[in-house]
């Protein structure tokens, strides 16, 4: 039991990755798409199907083999998706400079794909005709349509590339929104952590002032104790949690620090048991609520501050103290306990708790459970 009557205790640089409104077309392209010769020849194959369901190859006007459609159809697929993923090759590396300023991508690359779809749908037409030694006469109706095919695959295939590239886009948005809330979420972390800067420092100051003179090894000890109370505090600054005996530690330098200050008129009892010493707590977390304890109560003679700790179980850690406000406070900001509460926000589901009686005063901070192999 800790007893003060008879002791001899910015920010953080985080910086957010700028989202492009508008990336380039590789990556989120179904263009690169693995085994993508296997996806040419099923979509030839429904083309193909389709035209043959509707009657389609009727229209040519003279019978067609259904091997040289089907050819047809695979060399306008082929064309199609070779030229598309070369357009989007093209913007992905000087589209960024000559287009995605004014322009967006899948605009400039549907409109692009038009020079594509008309080389795809001539090339097998014109091969077609040498092949099968046809005459020119009716080029014109082949040509529309082979470009009607054409422009039907290229819809297709820019309709889901637009779909593909919008789930991409915000796939990454998320990534990159979820990045910035816990760089944010971190940022406030650090703010309240380096609030931890006790005023009790002054005060300190002051006593060690007046027992260098009166009392040289009281002085030298008082020293040592201050020291290692910031050097807990400076090693710890980083964490997020400590373990329970480790803050117990410190805070034995803490009470001492406040036992030559206040001497016999403040107790502080620790009623903790053993079991919970290897659960965790925010740092510095004990020496708040005593300190705020002290700031916000009558510490003298005649009215002793009695301050207990103790546990309920390994769910809760309670620093209690006998309820006696000072008459002259002031306006009180609460920054002790605000600063506690807004740690545990990121570090357990749990909240700090405060209960106010007409006699006591007490907080109930989580203890934190943390798996160790």
């Amino acid at each position: 039991m800790f007893k003060l009557g008879t002791v001899p205790g910015s920010q953080m640089p985080g910086t957010l990755v700028q989202i492009e409104k508008i990336k380039p077309l590789k990556k989120n392209s179904i263009f690169w798409v693995g085994y993508r010769y296997i996806y040419i020849l099923l979509l030839a194959l429904y083309s193909y199907l389709n035209i043959l369901f509707t009657e389609g190859d009727r229209i040519f006007g003279f019978d067609l083999n259904g091997l040289y459609l089907f050819s047809i159809l695979l060399v306008i697929v082929i064309l199609v998706w070779e030229g598309n993923r070369r357009i989007a090759q093209s913007i992905f590396r000087h589209g960024k400079r000559y287009f995605l300023e004014k322009f967006h991508p899948l605009v400039v690359h549907f409109f692009l794909s038009l020079v594509v779809v008309g080389l795809a749908a001539i090339i097998p037409v014109v091969a077609v005709i040498f092949i099968l030694s046809l005459d020119f006469d009716n080029i014109n109706l082949h040509t529309k349509l082979s470009l009607g095919f054409a422009f039907r695959i290229n819809l297709f295939l820019n309709s889901i590339n637009a779909i593909v590239f919008f789930m991409s886009q915000l796939k990454e948005t998320q990534v990159e929104a979820e990045k910035f809330k816990k760089q944010s979420v971190e940022a406030q972390f650090e703010a309240l952590r380096n609030q931890i800067n006790p005023h009790f420092l002054f005060n300190s100051f002051n006593v060690l002032s007046n027992l260098v003179y009166k009392d040289p090894d009281t002085s030298s000890e008082f020293i040592q104790q201050l020291s290692k109370v910031y050097r807990y505090l400076l090693k710890y600054q980083e964490q997020k949690v400590v373990s329970v005996k480790e803050e117990l530690e410190f805070l034995k330098s803490y009470i001492y620090l406040l036992s030559i200050r206040f001497e016999e008129n403040l107790f502080i009892k620790n009623n903790l048991q053993p079991h919970i010493y290897e659960l965790y707590i925010a740092p510095a977390s004990l020496q708040l609520l005593i300190e705020n304890a002290i700031k916000h109560n009558v510490v003298s003679i005649k009215k002793p501050l009695i301050i207990e700790l103790f546990n309920e179980d390994k769910n809760y850690l309670v620093v209690k103290n006998n309820l006696q406000p000072k008459t002259i406070e002031g306006s009180s900001t609460s920054v002790g306990l605000k600063n506690i509460s807004g740690r545990y926000r990121f570090i357990s589901e749990k909240q700090v708790t405060v209960h106010k009686t007409e006699d006591t005063f007490f907080v109930k901070v989580p203890l934190i459970h943390i798996e160790t192999k």
